[in-house]
């Protein structure tokens, strides 16, 4: 069944305005001091919860061979695991705005990926898109609107190995393919993969989180899964429909979109060069057309 361009876009938009919260709820939540491992814990269990729920609503099951374990290994590590360490260590130290901004580099990663693996074409085009990507994020962190710290530096470099993995797993998915699977049931076993990996090393760590004294920093942890659900369920099917460089321009939404929630919530403040940076974004996602549509 054929997916119309402007219904892609729309989920693009979609997944955009709802993921760019998350860098925003990921900061308050880390300001209570909470580890990464007990962070990752209880964003695994949201989304076992949820996707346990909707799969067997539906009277689906979850398959366990060996093609669906390794499948929800690699989602689970390259989608979850080990790039929500890195962004949860990352927000303690970094602005919300400056974590969503990098969220942007998804594409950078994502494009050499599937030109490697074959699965898109050296394209004009696609190459000036991703350049306005590239430039937007000169522009976002230059010296006006750079780290308030320079010693905070480091803490960058950890943020973008998680825009790395998230490049890494769109085309993992598109290579793998999601052996008959939608994509509620790919997250629901990637979850399942992600808590056992999770509570072991949150016990070892002394880092699992109550949550029998509920406070901002809780109430935004478990909104931030609930919303990273929904969203993640979409750029699966993103994914599978119009390709992994496609699905991955939703990382500029996304980061427009967290620079106005970082300012509404947080205070968050930048100059004129963010929204100059905010329109390159869209003119690079414009002029990324998906490579198939099924």
């Amino acid at each position: 069944m054929s997916i119309p361009l402007r219904n892609l876009y729309l989920a693009l938009f979609i997944m955009g305005a709802s993921w760019g919260v998350s860098p925003v709820l990921v900061k308050i939540a880390v300001s209570a001091g909470h580890h990464p491992f007990g962070l990752i814990v209880w964003t695994n269990l949201v989304s076992v919860i949820m996707s346990g729920v909707v799969t067997f609503a539906r009277g689906r099951r979850l398959p366990i061979t060996v093609p669906h374990l390794k499948l929800y290994i690699g989602v689970s590590l390259l989608g979850a695991v080990i790039p929500n360490l890195l962004n949860f260590t990352a927000a303690a130290h970094l602005p919300a705005g400056i974590m969503a901004i990098l969220i942007a580099l998804v594409p950078m990663f994502a494009m050499p990926i599937a030109l490697a693996m074959g699965f898109e074409k050296p394209s004009l085009i696609r190459f000036l898109g991703a350049l306005c990507g590239a430039i937007a994020i000169i522009l976002i962190v230059g010296p006006d609107t750079g780290l308030p710290d320079a010693s905070k530096v480091g803490f960058v470099f950890i943020a973008l190995g998680a825009s790395l993995c998230y490049g890494g797993e769109g085309n993992f998915l598109t290579w793998f393919g999601m052996q008959g699977l939608d994509p509620v049931q790919v997250l629901f076993g990637a979850s399942l993969v992600g808590l056992m990996i999770a509570v072991p090393l949150a016990g070892l760590t002394g880092s699992l989180i109550p949550l029998d004294n509920l406070g901002a920093p809780e109430l935004a942890l478990v909104s931030a899964s609930v919303i990273s659900w929904g969203t993640y369920a979409t750029y699966i099917w993103v994914i599978d429909k119009a390709g992994p460089v496609f699905a991955s321009q939703v990382a500029y939404l996304v980061t427009g979109f967290g620079v106005i929630w970082a300012m509404l919530l947080l205070g968050e403040r930048y100059s004129i060069w963010v929204w100059m940076a905010f329109a390159l974004m869209l003119v690079g996602i414009a002029m990324v057309k998906p490579h198939k549509s099924k």
